[in-house]
C-alpha cells in the first residue's frame, strides 16, 4: 500500500437531518497534499470528523498508516496532527504555559520544534492565548500540530483568518512537512488559491458525495472548460463531460478531452476556483 490514509465507501447519516455522506472514498498517498474542496455543508467536516473518530460512521472502512484505524489507540492519535477552524485552546494559558501542559499530553512532544514554529510565526510567548487574534490562534494550532511528530495532518480551514503573508508562511511550512515522502496532509480551505499552490491531488465534494477526484496537474493541463451552445453540447461524447452549467443561451462544460472542442470555444486561464464553481453549481 502506498497511502498514508485510505477511506473507502464511507457512509454517515443523521437522525434529524436529510444530509448524509454517501460512499465517500479518498486516498492520501505518502508525501502528498490532498486538497479537499466543497461549499459549506458539502460534507468536508463530517468526513474529517469520521476519519478522526469524533463521529461514528454507519458503514465504510478507514485505513491509516497501512492498517485499520483504531481510535482508541493512543499511539495512533500521536501520529495525527489536527487543525480545525474552531479548535479551542485554553484561553488563560500563555504559549510558555501551553508548552508545559502539552509536554504531558503528548509522549512525542518536542519543545524545540514547538518554539521553532512559535518564533517562525512570530507569536508572543507571554500573552494569554485568549487575547490572540483569529490568525494568531490558527498559527498556534498549526505549531501544536507540528510539534508531536505527527505523520498525518488533518487541516480544516487552517488558512482562515490569515493575511496573505501569514498564508504564504503556512503554505511554506506545509510543503516542507511532506518533503521527506513519509507524511501526508488532507487540507480543506475556502481559499482555493491556497490549495492550488500546494496540493498534489484534489477531491471535490458536493451534497455528501465525491464529485471528482483527480491529480491537480491532470485537472489543469488536460481537462478544459468550454463555453458552448446547447446544440454543441449535444454533440459531445457524454463520457467526457464532468459537469455543465447553463449560462444564458450558452452552457459552460468541464471536459476531460480537449479535442472535443475548438480553441475559440475554450475558456482560457481558468483556475481551480472556476472549476470548483462549475462543479458545485452545475449538473454533474
Amino acid at each position: 500500500m502506498t497511502a498514508i490514509l485510505e477511506v473507502t465507501d464511507l457512509n454517515k447519516s443523521y437522525k434529524d437531518s436529510s444530509f448524509s455522506l454517501e460512499d465517500v472514498s479518498l486516498t492520501i498517498p505518502y508525501g502528498s497534499i490532498v486538497g479537499f474542496i466543497g461549499e459549506n455543508g458539502a460534507g468536508k467536516s463530517t468526513t474529517m470528523g469520521s476519519i478522526l473518530g469524533t463521529l461514528r460512521v454507519d458503514t465504510g472502512s478507514i485505513q491509516m498508516f497501512e492498517r485499520d484505524v483504531n481510535h482508541k489507540n493512543k499511539a495512533e492519535k500521536e501520529d495525527i496532527g489536527v487543525v480545525f477552524d474552531d479548535l479551542k485552546l485554553p484561553k488563560r494559558l500563555t504559549v510558555k504555559k501551553l508548552n508545559r501542559v502539552l509536554s504531558h499530553v503528548y509522549k512525542n512532544w518536542s519543545e524545540e520544534t514547538f518554539f521553532h514554529y512559535v518564533d517562525f510565526f512570530q507569536l508572543p510567548k507571554d500573552k494569554a492565548v485568549g487575547h490572540f487574534s483569529r490568525g494568531m490562534s490558527m498559527k498556534l494550532s498549526v505549531a501544536v500540530a507540528l510539534s508531536h511528530q505527527a505523520k498525518l495532518l488533518i487541516l480544516d480551514e487552517a488558512t482562515a483568518g490569515l493575511d496573505p503573508t501569514g498564508r504564504a508562511e503556512l503554505l511554506e511550512v506545509l510543503q516542507a512537512f511532506v518533503k521527506d515522502q513519509d507524511r501526508g496532509i488532507l487540507m480543506s480551505s475556502h481559499i482555493t488559491s491556497d490549495i492550488e499552490k500546494i496540493a498534489d491531488q484534489l477531491v471535490f465534494i458536493k451534497g455528501g458525495k465525491i464529485r471528482l477526484s483527480v491529480s491537480k496537474q491532470v485537472l489543469l493541463n488536460e481537462y478544459v472548460v468550454a463555453r458552448l451552445r446547447n446544440e454543441e453540447v449535444q454533440q459531445l461524447t457524454k463520457t467526457h463531460i464532468i459537469a455543465k452549467k447553463a449560462d444564458g443561451e450558452y452552457v459552460e462544460v468541464l471536459l476531460t478531452n480537449r479535442s472535443e472542442v475548438s480553441e475559440d470555444q475554450l475558456i482560457q486561464n481558468r483556475t481551480i476556483d472556476d472549476i470548483s464553481l462549475l462543479l458545485m453549481r452545475g449538473d454533474i
